[in-house]
């Protein structure tokens, strides 16, 4: 199951000299990659005991703020951020043998950001956030689709809903974020940018 790497060098003299515009240039890249869903990320949270969940969500909109991303603030996430927000996102492209890894806080987006968001997605993707209690136990999907068909019926004739108050964005504020690059013989490329108290990032190699 061994892959061999493409030899595309990664340094801390080549990088961009903000994390941000290194993501950016990687970003682009594996957008133009055919890859499925290049904005998909592996979000880590920690409960309040300090146990650790990870799921995939999607990558909405980046700046030099932070990763913006859009849940169920009542989901098991949205309960584990609100009670910790230290969280982690990666991000791992196969095909350019390249993975980017993101540790930070998170903290909500305003609420209108985040209608203003809502209201752009498809009306199906409204409803299913209307409908779903995500994270909490159910007795069956038959609940899910009662639920959708009510609202379906409810807002037949309006091609937008309002916003649930349990429904919006998050962002996440780097304070550490890896670059790593597939190299020969595992001897990988990994450039990391620390955030210093003075605001600047320190840039550095560390080994594989």
């Amino acid at each position: 199951m061994r892959q061999k790497y493409g030899n595309h060098p990664l340094s801390p003299k080549g990088a961009d000299k903000s994390p941000f515009g290194q993501f950016e240039s990687w970003f682009k890249i594996a957008s133009e990659a055919n890859i499925l869903e290049p904005n998909a990320m592996l979000l880590s949270t920690v409960s309040k005991e300090g146990a650790p969940s990870a799921r995939v969500v999607l990558l909405k909109a980046y700046d030099k703020r932070g990763f913006v991303f859009y849940t169920n603030y009542e989901s098991r996430k949205g309960e584990q951020m609100a009670a910790n927000p230290n969280v982690a996102l990666t991000f791992f492209w196969d095909v350019l043998h390249r993975q980017v890894r993101i540790e930070g806080t998170v903290s909500k987006i305003s609420a209108k950001a985040s209608t203003q968001y809502f209201q752009k997605r498809p009306k199906g993707s409204q409803i299913g956030a209307w409908a779903s209690p995500q994270s909490q136990m159910i007795d069956s999907r038959a609940i899910l689709e009662e639920k959708k068909a009510a609202l379906e019926t409810e807002y037949e004739n309006d091609s937008i809903l309002p916003r649930p108050p349990h429904w919006g964005g998050y962002i996440v504020k780097p304070q550490r974020v890896e670059f790593w690059q597939g190299r020969d013989n595992r001897l990988h490329d990994r450039v990391v940018y620390e955030k210093q108290k003075n605001g600047r990032w320190k840039i550095f190699r560390i080994a594989p």
